[in-house]
């Protein structure tokens, strides 16, 4: 089988925030112009295929005057998803997002994107949104995985182990950002006095929340919430700022090193390992299904030892309860992915399945991850 041309279930397009790219450029224009206090000047909007799930994500480039000077950059507008298109998630703080990389960027050596402006009224555009900097390189692509084919797949081994590494230190550089408890006091209210019963908890009430309108219950994704509660550790470690939604599709790449961290929506406090063993598992899932249709995938990419290794090697403090934090990271993807699948099912992108774990793409993994039969070494 071809790796540029993936089976029809893996490329399966979903419906997205639809925008009007010639209204926006003249909404952005006259905005921009207010911000600016001189005459904008926009060149053509572009939107990228991928985006739209979580946010919608307007390419464009800007020239005005400031103070006698020309100014030309090339900047992304982040809008949030329209209310009637079946929403991923219950809720988007824009807000949060701003200050988390404004936080990040003063206080860590992560690189995000310079910020330019955030809207919170929806006067301009129809919603809230940020503008941020448009940063070059190149970003292994999730829609079709990157496991499939293109520049990471045809890299040598010792440049995926670049990728890897950096990346992973990343992860460091971002927790290592001071006192988050005080930088971010809302996310400190949220998480309380124990930062992980809290995220837990949290995905219960998310879990719950997509199952708002049908009463669906999915038994893998309840069965591994048992998992969790039956495994819970002695000692969750400290507090720190974590990304999230931590994996190589939400980095922009010069070469192999990270030069930008995008994609904050589901930043947080919590231990370290929430990040760490996401990225593990992201891998993995997709890893997974390049197997299914008979593609070698990169096997040998984010194994649990090398990225321990690296990580404790980077930031000096020693990972522990790893396995846990793989299936916490496993049941958030599972609750998401049931309801990316009833989204698919809404616009007639999809059918109902025949039973209710199939909700879950991966749920003979998930399964495989809470019985301890799941092979995480590579092939």
């Amino acid at each position: 089988m071809d790796p540029s041309s993936p089976p029809p279930d893996v490329a399966k397009q979903m419906t997205t925030t639809v925008t009007d790219l010639d209204d926006i450029r003249a909404r952005l224009t006259n905005w921009m112009s207010q911000q600016t206090g001189t005459d904008v000047r926009i060149g053509e909007l572009t939107r990228p295929s991928e985006s739209g799930m979580s946010s919608v994500s307007i390419l464009f480039d800007a020239t005005w005057s400031e103070d006698g000077t020309e100014h030309h950059a090339n900047l992304v507008a982040r809008i949030p998803p329209d209310d009637t298109a079946f929403p991923v998630f219950p809720s988007y703080d824009l807000r949060r997002q701003y200050d988390v990389i404004a936080a990040v960027a003063a206080k860590t050596s992560a690189p995000v994107p310079k910020l330019y402006w955030i809207e919170e009224s929806t006067a301009a555009l129809g919603r809230p949104f940020i503008v941020i900097e448009r940063v070059d390189g190149r970003i292994p692509v999730d829609n079709p995985p990157y496991v499939f084919g293109g520049w990471l797949l045809d890299a040598a081994p010792e440049q995926q182990r670049q990728l890897q590494d950096t990346s992973v230190e990343i992860l460091a550089a971002i927790h290592a950002l001071p006192d988050p408890q005080t930088t971010f006091p809302a996310m400190a209210e949220e998480a309380g006095d124990d930062a992980l019963r809290s995220l837990v908890d949290a995905q219960r009430a998310y879990y719950e929340w997509t199952r708002r309108e049908d009463g669906l219950r999915i038994p893998v994704i309840e069965e591994t919430f048992d998992w969790l509660e039956a495994h819970w550790p002695a000692d969750p470690g400290e507090t720190v700022l974590c990304w999230g939604d931590a994996r190589p599709g939400n980095m922009i790449y010069d070469g192999f090193t990270p030069v930008a961290v995008l994609d904050w929506e589901m930043c947080t406090l919590g231990p370290r390992e929430v990040d760490l063993a996401w990225m593990c598992f992201l891998h993995r899932f997709f890893q997974d299904i390049a197997e299914v249709f008979e593609l070698p995938g990169i096997p040998t990419l984010f194994r649990p030892d090398d990225m321990i290794a690296t990580y404790e090697k980077a930031s000096g403090h020693t990972v522990g309860d790893f396995e846990f934090f793989i299936v916490y990271a496993a049941l958030r993807h599972a609750v998401v992915m049931s309801q990316v699948k009833r989204r698919m099912i809404h616009f007639g992108e999809d059918t109902e399945p025949a039973t209710h774990d199939e909700y879950v793409m991966f749920h003979a993994m998930l399964r495989g991850i809470i019985e301890g039969t799941y092979d995480w070494s590579g092939k």
